[in-house]
């Protein structure tokens, strides 16, 4: 039997990510960005972008996505999908709001 188990850590507050922007944490190897809205909505992905690997944290967050730096592909925030006829994702995870806390769920087998 395979259980998967979230465990939520605390990676900071709505007030350290500005609005329309993202702030980084690492997970090992992995760099993962979590990003706020324009009406505060939290959402958390590989801060890689799937065509060049760009650093997603440093892109333009709009209507529910993010455009890469480097070549200007759209991924969603929510699905880590490339939109538009860019294909390819990145990896999403669970994130959310206790309070002013922000919670991002790391996977634990």
């Amino acid at each position: 039997m395979n259980v998967q188990v979230q465990d939520w850590v605390k990676v900071g507050t709505l007030a350290d990510i500005p609005r329309r922007g993202a702030r980084c944490v690492r997970n090992g190897e992995m760099t993962i960005a979590i990003f706020r809205t324009a009406n505060d909505k939290v959402f958390a992905l590989e801060d890689k972008c799937p065509h060049r690997q760009g650093p997603l944290s440093q892109g333009i967050v709009h209507d529910g996505c993010v455009t890469c730096p480097l070549h200007n592909w759209v991924i969603s925030l929510e699905t880590g999908e490339a939109q538009g006829a860019d294909e390819g994702s990145t990896a999403t995870f669970p994130v959310k709001l206790d309070g002013d806390a922000v919670l991002l769920a790391i996977g634990i087998r």
